[in-house]
């Protein structure tokens, strides 16, 4: 217990700092990281990793560290991201033709699958940040609480009042009390700090008011999205026969151990605060 409450003090800090450097070149290295930390993790777990499929891997990361950092630039335009995409499926397709006797489809399609989704889902951790000059952080920052709050507040209440159980065949430890005690922690939580951001912003000269009713409803739905990431994350642990995805958070796992709700939640938040940034955090008219 006491590693793992270190390792998430530390984690936390770091999130921190790099809140603060949100407007460096350093932000997208980290997600970068986080992206390609991912899908080494997630790969090698799927028995389609370096040792197997040494080419076919290294094109992967590559995509998963080029796509982060070409969407930092403003200069590089959307065509050239995807132009990198088909490249690199079409390099991953090739390797297939190449080598079909040993690289079964089943294996390509968990490459393609697993590369795009992970990365093109933290790629929006830096679209986030790039939606507003003053709640660019924010969003991101809440797009994190919404993945992970959930799974916090699911895991205090269902360890004290859970008794039946949610997915048993797939995660036995998680119950439907701690699944709705979780949602109802997470909204709690996004109203105590959307009101403390507003505070704090309005001491900047940058006055607004918060549609809670919309925070509400936008948090129920990334909340529910968080649990099935999750199991769908604990899902493939189980296929595969193992605890965890990697080791580089002591206590924790691995990049994907922390990550495997968020993946699914960035691309859901992404789009409301793309389509109603506006209707949950509305400017007030001087």
């Amino acid at each position: 217990m006491l590693k793992r409450i270190l390792t998430a003090v530390i984690g936390i800090s770091v999130g921190i700092l790099l809140m603060f450097l949100h407007k460096t070149i350093l932000y997208p290295i980290a997600v970068a990281a986080i992206a390609a930390g991912s899908v080494h993790e997630i790969l090698t777990a799927c028995e389609a990793g370096f040792k197997k499929f040494p080419v076919h891997y290294i094109w992967c990361l590559m995509f998963s560290v080029m796509i982060p950092m070409l969407t930092w630039f403003d200069e590089i335009t959307y065509i050239w991201k995807l132009f990198v995409g088909c490249v690199i499926v079409f390099l991953l397709f090739a390797g297939f033709v190449a080598d079909n006797k040993k690289l079964s489809f089943s294996k390509l399609a968990i490459m393609v699958t697993v590369t795009l989704l992970v990365t093109l889902s933290t790629t929006c951790l830096i679209s986030l940040n790039k939606l507003s000059e003053i709640h660019g952080v924010c969003y991101v920052v809440m797009s994190l609480m919404a993945a992970w709050v959930p799974d916090a507040g699911a895991y205090f209440v269902g360890s004290a009042i859970g008794k039946h159980k949610l997915c048993p065949n797939i995660s036995p430890k998680k119950t439907i009390e701690g699944a709705v005690g979780g949602i109802v922690i997470t909204v709690i939580v996004f109203v105590i700090y959307c009101t403390i951001y507003r505070s704090v912003q309005a001491t900047m000269g940058n006055a607004f008011t918060v549609n809670y009713p919309a925070i509400t409803i936008i948090v129920i739905a990334a909340a529910v999205i968080s649990i099935f990431g999750d199991l769908s994350a604990s899902l493939i642990k189980r296929e595969y026969e193992i605890k965890d995805y990697g080791t580089f958070f002591p206590g924790h796992g691995g990049f994907a151990d922390r990550f495997d709700s968020v993946y699914f939640v960035l691309p859901f938040m992404l789009f409301v605060f793309n389509a109603f940034g506006g209707s949950v955090f509305v400017q007030s008219i001087a």
